[in-house]
Order: structure tokens, then C-alpha cells, then sequence
């Protein structure tokens, strides 16, 4: 059975360092949340005191509407796996999976059944009599994974736990743990830095700051729409370009676009535009100038040279023999609302003239 948690106003301090600050979430039943945000923003802190290892000093966590912050963590019903995965070097596979229900005194018979179907359910059958300094570190983490499965906890805890392997293996093993998630129903708790981690697998992603929830909601909605400058500027990359605000629209690069959420009071802005909303043209009398392309499977990312700064554009791969370094091209942007924040820099705006 899959439950609902709930973070009600947690505050944790350590120190001098605040890391939560009336932190609120709620994660409906079976659904896979991925916390992101920069190092020391209180992701981790967060899953700890949902697990037990922390308490808040003040807030509560809820399970199912129950207060469970003073509830030992053994007693909670959630599995944790952890970025170090924590296997006992002197067990096997088989072992490692099953310890937490030879803590429980289950029988013996029933703890190899269980280990044999969690094993098999992370792929690795033939690997329960090898020891963890015998499997890779995506082998580990799946035994690791394993093991948190093995009490059917109501809550699955995730913290960093790809961080450690090698780029393929870590998109292997992410699609892997959401295909395990969706196929059990779990509610899942997910801690990553990796933006793009966070919005392959999640339903949902809470982006903290300073141990402030700052935006919470689909992939497509945190990163096409976001709530704040920093959510912006932390989930992809972005352009941060100077425009001029008048009214409900903002004037930047020689066009006027509509502005999406709150106007600074100086007229005078940063727009933050990414750069799959630039559209470039090859043109011999073209305004900008590329001065470098760096290619990125499907795409290629260019760096754009115009009068008075630098401009980052994504266009499809195919396009690339086109636009090399040293092409003059044109530059436009996706009509569509944009995101201004104060200004940061005091560097003029990139401009599109005839002699740039």
C-alpha cells in the first residue's frame, strides 16, 4: 500500500546554516517527486526527516495525514537508498537484499523467496552469491535498490543514488527505477542536483532554494514556464539578455515580446531567454556571427557573437553544416511570454544592426 506525504512548514537548523525554512509539500500516493535544487538548498535534509534521520526543529512530516516526526525511523514504513549504497561488504547479494527481514525474524525460507523475486526484479538473478566488491556500481545500486524494496515500504526514499556512476549506466539505471516505480505504484521521493535527471523521470519536480520550495510541478511546466528567475536559470540554460520593459511587454534584440510574471520597478531588465527560442538563418549580411558550435546529438549548441555581447542558440543537428564558426547569420526569437529580472550586468544589450 502506497502513502501520501506531507512536509508542513519544516525548519532545520544546523548552526548558522538554515537548511529548511517552512519548507510545505504535499506527494499524493504513488507518485514520483524528484527534489532539485544547487548543493546546501535542503533537499537532502528534507528526505532525512522523512526517513527519520532528522527531526525538524520545527513543522511536522505526515504520513497518510499521521504526524510521524518523532516516529523512530524504524518504525516508518519508508526504504531508503543512498548515493554511497551502504551494502554490507561481507554479505552476498542475496544477503544485503534480505538483512532487514532477518532483523525482522522472518524465516529463512521466506527471506531467500523474497531476496530471489527483488533480484529478479532489478535484473540481477544470477548475482545473489556475489559480494558488492564483486558487482559494478550500477550492480551495487540495484542490490541496494533491492533491499529497500524488501520490506514493502509505503514510501521510497531516493538520495543522489546515480550520482556515483558513469553517464550511460546512470540513464540505464534512472529509466530502470522508474520503470520499477510505475510497475509497483510506490511513492517515491527523489534527491538530485541533475536537472535533467530530475525531469526525465519525475511527475513531478519541487525545485528548493535556500531551503524554500520555489516551484513545484510537471517537467514541462518547470521548464517551459517557470515561476521564478532562479527556476529558470537553474533548470537549463538561458540567455540572460538586456531588454527594456513598457507595460505588459519588454523590447529585447529589436523585438517586442509579452512579459510572463512579475516587472522589476527599473524599466531597465535582464530578459532570460533559452536557446532553443532563438532562430537562426544563414545570411551573408546577417547581424551576428557565430563564434563557436558545439554539437550535442540531436542539436548543436552555437555561440553567437552581436554588437554588444553573446547570444547561446540551439538549432537542430542537420543545420550544422551551415552554421559553423565565422557564419554570419540572423538571429530571431520565439514569440512567445518571457520571464525579466533585474538587472545584473551593466554591459550593453546585444543589438541587431546592419554594421554589427
Amino acid at each position: 500500500m502506497t502513502a501520501q506525504v506531507e512536509f508542513r512548514g519544516l525548519r532545520r537548523v544546523f548552526g548558522r546554516t538554515v537548511a529548511l525554512d517552512g519548507f510545505d509539500l504535499t506527494i499524493a500516493p504513488g507518485e514520483f517527486v524528484a527534489l532539485l535544487g544547487p548543493s546546501g538548498c535542503g533537499k537532502t535534509t528534507a528526505l532525512r526527516c522523512v526517513a527519520g534521520f532528522e527531526r525538524p526543529d520545527s513543522g511536522a512530516v505526515l504520513l497518510d495525514g499521521k504526524d510521524i516526526t518523532n516516529v523512530p525511523a524504524n518504525k516508518r514504513d519508508a526504504g531508503m537508498v543512498f548515493q554511497s549504497y551502504s551494502l554490507f561488504p561481507n554479505l552476498n547479494a542475496r544477503d544485503n537484499v534480505a538483512f532487514g527481514l532477518r532483523v525482522r525474524k522472518a524465516p529463512a525460507a521466506v527471506r531467500h523467496a523474497r531476496a530471489a523475486e527483488l533480484l529478479e526484479l532489478v535484473g540481477l538473478p544470477s548475482h545473489a552469491d556475489r559480494f558488492p566488491h564483486q558487482l559494478s556500481g550500477g550492480q551495487q545500486q540495484r542490490v541496494a535498490l533491492a533491499r529497500a524494496l524488501a520490506l514493502e515500504p509505503r514510501v521510497l526514499l531516493l538520495d543522489e543514488p546515480l550520482s556515483a556512476l558513469d553517464a550511460k549506466v546512470r540513464v540505464a539505471l534512472r529509466e530502470e527505477i522508474r520503470r520499477l516505480q510505475l510497475d509497483l505504484g510506490i511513492t517515491t521521493v527523489f534527491v538530485t542536483h541533475d536537472q535533467e535527471e530530475a525531469l526525465s523521470i519525475a511527475d513531478r519536480v519541487a525545485v528548493l532554494r535556500d531551503g524554500r520550495l520555489e516551484q513545484c510541478g510537471p517537467p514541462a511546466e518547470v521548464y517551459d514556464r517557470p515561476a521564478t528567475p532562479f527556476v529558470a536559470e537553474f533548470v537549463g540554460a538561458m540567455n540572460h539578455l538586456a531588454g527594456r520593459v513598457s507595460g505588459d511587454a519588454v523590447t529585447v534584440l529589436g523585438q517586442l515580446l509579452p512579459v510572463d510574471g512579475p516587472v522589476p520597478a527599473d524599466p531597465d531588465v535582464d530578459v532570460l531567454i533559452r536557446p532553443e527560442a532563438v532562430r537562426v538563418t544563414p545570411d551573408p549580411d546577417g547581424a551576428a556571427e557565430v563564434v563557436a558550435a558545439s554539437f550535442r546529438g540531436a542539436s548543436v549548441r552555437l555561440r553567437l557573437s552581436l554588437a554588444g555581447g553573446e547570444v547561446l542558440a540551439d538549432v537542430p543537428g542537420h543545420e550544422a553544416a551551415r552554421l559553423g564558426a565565422g557564419a554570419r547569420v540572423t538571429v530571431r526569437l520565439v514569440e512567445r511570454p518571457v520571464l525579466v529580472a533585474a538587472r545584473t550586468v551593466t554591459a550593453p544589450a546585444p543589438v541587431l544592426s546592419a554594421d554589427a
